[in-house]
């Protein structure tokens, strides 16, 4: 009888954007340059400390020459059960892709493939209906459920991405219901995206079935994993992916860890006439209650309302967690000098988020910035709201 594997815990951040390739060449046109695949594997493996990494502008063949050569050289190797293995750090390729059914407007979605050749062949198919298959979250001239068939024959998962933004999400602009565009059987995830969380989510029965993940989205290094999720794997890899996103196996989705809605750049209704962002009592008039102006940007929780089956949100029972957890650049105090300090005690930043004790924190950075560290990981630092392209900031005490 063959034996159960030990499982452990995992950090996992999917949604992580390349800027450039390592010939110069732009991927991600508004991603920070030194966003390479080498980069982000460093900063992943190094400094992060997480340990599944989703880079998902890999179809770009720029990108896929980066990861050849890394495996040429023998620095990177492919994982046992896919993804490219890098100092107990796995990544995983995947793909942001931007579609339009007729009749609506643009959403984005994720695709993963399990090895370097099934990506470069899902990107070749991908550049017959692509204007320019080498840069990142481009239009795919194709039907989605075509795409979902591409996806799906090749062993690949696919995951739309950050659902409630109204910058391309697809609730948040594209549909009122999944359904609408996807096949459901062949959708292996939703990512909330920064401006969500899972109580909001629980407003739409559609969504039930569905494993949540939470993603950085990050457009530079400093960004990964500012939001991530905790995984049960045996071991980091796309195949245990899967089994966790179809909850199998003991495999699980078990935490997830993302910024209180608050602090997302979408989260309320703003008006880009006066630049306010909108109280909740006046969020469902078409103009602005201050200055008149119909340049409202509808914010996610108002989005979320607007198209809710329920009046109270429901929370399965498999439904992991969702930890309000500020990300270390947002917490008053932590600069640079005090972040190498405690990098230098603690190792990485899931270390300094997890498992360093607030006494420990303080014997290297002191007490203040411990108790504020102590408050980032419990969700209880005082917030503003963030809406129309802005996030949301720290409320310092006295402020």
């Amino acid at each position: 009888m063959a034996l159960t594997p030990e499982l452990k815990t995992y950090y996992g951040d999917l949604h992580v954007h390349i800027g450039r390739t390592s010939e110069g060449q732009p991927v991600k046109i508004s991603g920070s340059r030194n966003l390479t695949f080498a980069n982000i594997a460093k900063e992943a493996a190094e400094r992060k400390g997480i340990e599944l990494i989703g880079i998902i502008d890999c179809h770009s063949p720029g990108v896929q020459r980066d990861i050849r050569s890394a495996l040429d050289s023998g620095e990177m190797t492919e994982a046992e059960g896919g993804g490219i293995a890098y100092r107990g750090t796995t990544i995983l390729l995947g793909s942001e892709i931007e579609i339009r059914e007729p009749g609506r407007k643009e959403c984005h979605v994720l695709a993963f493939m399990p090895d370097i050749e099934t990506m470069a062949d899902f990107s070749h198919w991908m550049s017959h209906h692509m204007t320019n298959v080498n840069l990142s979250s481009q239009r795919l001239y194709a039907p989605a459920q075509v795409l979902q068939d591409e996806i799906y024959e090749r062993g690949g998962i696919l995951i739309p991405a950050h659902i409630f933004t109204p910058h391309k999400g697809l609730y948040g602009c594209s549909a009122e219901r999944m359904a609408d565009i996807f096949d459901l059987e062949r959708i292996a995830a939703v990512e909330l995206g920064l401006s969500a969380d899972s109580e909001m989510a629980g407003y739409l029965s559609e969504l039930d079935p569905y494993t949540f993940l939470t993603n950085s989205d990050a457009h530079s290094l400093g960004k990964i994993g500012r939001e991530y999720n905790a995984l049960e794997l045996a071991n980091p890899s796309f195949a245990e992916l899967r089994l966790a996103l179809e909850r199998k196996d003991g495999r699980s989705v078990s935490a997830n860890y993302g910024l209180n809605p608050r602090l997302g750049k979408y989260h309320r209704t703003y008006c880009g006439g006066c630049g306010s962002i909108i109280d909740e009592a006046y969020a469902t008039s078409e103009r602005c209650p201050y200055c008149g102006s119909l340049k409202l940007v509808k914010g996610v929780l108002d989005r979320v309302m607007d198209i809710a089956d329920r009046q109270t949100p429901q929370v399965p029972e498999y439904r992991p967690p969702y930890h309000y957890q500020v990300p270390l650049e947002f917490i008053p105090g932590l600069g640079k000098a005090k972040m190498k300090l405690l990098l230098d005690a603690f190792g990485t930043e899931m270390n300094i988020l997890h498992a360093a004790r607030e006494d420990e924190i303080a014997a290297v950075a002191g007490t203040d910035l411990a108790s504020n560290i102590v408050a980032a990981r419990s969700g209880t630092l005082a917030l503003s709201a963030g809406g129309g392209g802005t996030y949301g900031k720290v409320v310092r005490e006295g402020k």
